[in-house]
Protein backbone atom coordinates (compact mmCIF):
# COMPACT_ATOMS: atom_id res chain seq x y z
CA UNK A 1 0.00 0.00 0.00
CA UNK A 2 1.07 3.42 -1.17
CA UNK A 3 1.24 6.48 1.60
CA UNK A 4 -0.63 9.57 -0.12
CA UNK A 5 -0.76 12.78 1.66
CA UNK A 6 -4.18 13.68 3.27
CA UNK A 7 -5.07 17.09 1.98
CA UNK A 8 -3.31 18.45 -1.32
CA UNK A 9 -2.86 21.95 -2.10
CA UNK A 10 -4.75 23.44 -4.88
CA UNK A 11 -4.06 25.83 -7.72
CA UNK A 12 -5.64 28.86 -6.88
CA UNK A 13 -8.18 29.84 -10.52
CA UNK A 14 -6.63 33.31 -10.37
CA UNK A 15 -3.32 33.57 -8.74
CA UNK A 16 -2.83 37.41 -8.50
CA UNK A 17 -6.23 37.80 -6.40
CA UNK A 18 -4.99 35.27 -4.04
CA UNK A 19 -1.62 36.61 -3.69
CA UNK A 20 -2.01 40.04 -3.79
CA UNK A 21 -1.81 42.29 -0.45
CA UNK A 22 -4.84 44.38 0.26
CA UNK A 23 -5.08 46.90 3.26
CA UNK A 24 -7.62 46.71 5.86
CA UNK A 25 -8.39 47.85 9.23
CA UNK A 26 -8.62 45.26 12.66
CA UNK A 27 -9.21 46.81 15.68
CA UNK A 28 -8.13 50.35 14.15
CA UNK A 29 -4.89 48.88 13.25
CA UNK A 30 -3.70 48.62 9.50
CA UNK A 31 -2.88 45.53 8.27
CA UNK A 32 -1.64 43.87 5.43
CA UNK A 33 -3.22 40.93 4.62
CA UNK A 34 -3.57 38.44 1.54
CA UNK A 35 -6.44 38.63 -0.83
CA UNK A 36 -8.82 36.13 -2.48
CA UNK A 37 -9.88 34.43 1.41
CA UNK A 38 -12.36 34.85 3.34
CA UNK A 39 -11.75 37.79 6.43
CA UNK A 40 -10.91 34.80 9.19
CA UNK A 41 -9.09 33.08 7.09
CA UNK A 42 -6.94 36.62 6.56
CA UNK A 43 -6.74 37.30 9.90
CA UNK A 44 -5.57 33.91 11.05
CA UNK A 45 -2.94 34.75 8.10
CA UNK A 46 -2.00 38.08 9.73
CA UNK A 47 -1.69 36.27 13.02
CA UNK A 48 -4.62 37.44 14.80
CA UNK A 49 -5.45 35.00 17.33
CA UNK A 50 -8.69 36.32 19.34
CA UNK A 51 -11.58 37.28 17.61
CA UNK A 52 -14.16 37.67 19.92
CA UNK A 53 -15.06 37.57 23.45
CA UNK A 54 -18.17 35.47 24.89
CA UNK A 55 -20.71 37.74 26.38
CA UNK A 56 -20.92 35.58 29.64
CA UNK A 57 -17.09 34.97 31.07
CA UNK A 58 -15.40 37.49 28.44
CA UNK A 59 -13.15 34.28 26.78
CA UNK A 60 -11.60 34.69 23.97
CA UNK A 61 -12.98 32.95 21.18
CA UNK A 62 -11.59 32.21 17.35
CA UNK A 63 -12.28 30.77 13.98
CA UNK A 64 -13.20 26.92 14.60
CA UNK A 65 -15.21 25.24 11.87
CA UNK A 66 -14.36 27.56 8.88
CA UNK A 67 -17.62 26.94 7.63
CA UNK A 68 -20.51 28.95 9.15
CA UNK A 69 -21.96 26.22 11.42
CA UNK A 70 -20.35 27.50 14.60
CA UNK A 71 -20.41 31.30 15.31
CA UNK A 72 -17.06 31.44 16.93
CA UNK A 73 -15.66 33.82 14.54
CA UNK A 74 -18.25 36.28 14.58
CA UNK A 75 -17.15 40.35 14.30
CA UNK A 76 -18.22 43.60 12.91
CA UNK A 77 -17.15 44.49 9.81
CA UNK A 78 -17.46 48.06 8.14
CA UNK A 79 -20.00 49.13 11.24
CA UNK A 80 -22.31 45.35 10.74
CA UNK A 81 -22.05 43.75 14.00
CA UNK A 82 -22.23 39.77 14.62
CA UNK A 83 -20.68 39.19 11.02
CA UNK A 84 -19.48 35.33 10.64
CA UNK A 85 -15.84 36.26 9.15
CA UNK A 86 -15.21 33.04 7.65
CA UNK A 87 -18.23 33.23 5.21
CA UNK A 88 -16.90 37.25 3.79
CA UNK A 89 -14.66 37.56 1.63
CA UNK A 90 -12.14 40.05 2.55
CA UNK A 91 -12.21 43.65 0.81
CA UNK A 92 -9.62 46.18 0.48
CA UNK A 93 -10.44 48.80 3.02
CA UNK A 94 -12.54 46.76 5.06
CA UNK A 95 -12.68 48.35 8.96
CA UNK A 96 -12.87 44.98 10.95
CA UNK A 97 -13.56 45.50 14.83
CA UNK A 98 -13.08 42.29 17.16
CA UNK A 99 -16.86 41.41 19.22
CA UNK A 100 -16.73 42.01 23.03
CA UNK A 101 -19.68 40.11 24.67
CA UNK A 102 -23.45 40.44 23.25
CA UNK A 103 -24.45 42.91 20.31
CA UNK A 104 -27.88 43.74 20.45
CA UNK A 105 -29.05 43.96 16.34
CA UNK A 106 -32.18 46.06 15.32
CA UNK A 107 -35.18 44.20 15.28
CA UNK A 108 -36.80 43.84 11.56
CA UNK A 109 -39.05 47.09 10.44
CA UNK A 110 -42.10 44.88 11.20
CA UNK A 111 -41.27 43.64 14.44
CA UNK A 112 -43.52 44.24 17.57
CA UNK A 113 -44.04 42.50 21.04
CA UNK A 114 -46.67 40.44 21.78
CA UNK A 115 -49.61 42.55 23.67
CA UNK A 116 -49.12 40.71 27.24
CA UNK A 117 -45.39 41.94 26.54
CA UNK A 118 -46.09 45.53 25.97
CA UNK A 119 -47.01 46.79 29.03
CA UNK A 120 -45.01 46.69 32.39
CA UNK A 121 -45.28 44.16 35.17
CA UNK A 122 -48.06 45.95 36.71
CA UNK A 123 -50.02 46.02 33.63
CA UNK A 124 -49.40 49.55 33.05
Amino acid sequence: MTSRPLFRVLEPTAPAVADATIHIWFNDQPLGVPGGRSVAAALLAAGIQRFRATPVSGAPRAPYCMMGACFECLVEIDGIPSRQSCLVMVKDGMRIRSQEGARDLPPPADFRLPQSAEGNAHGH
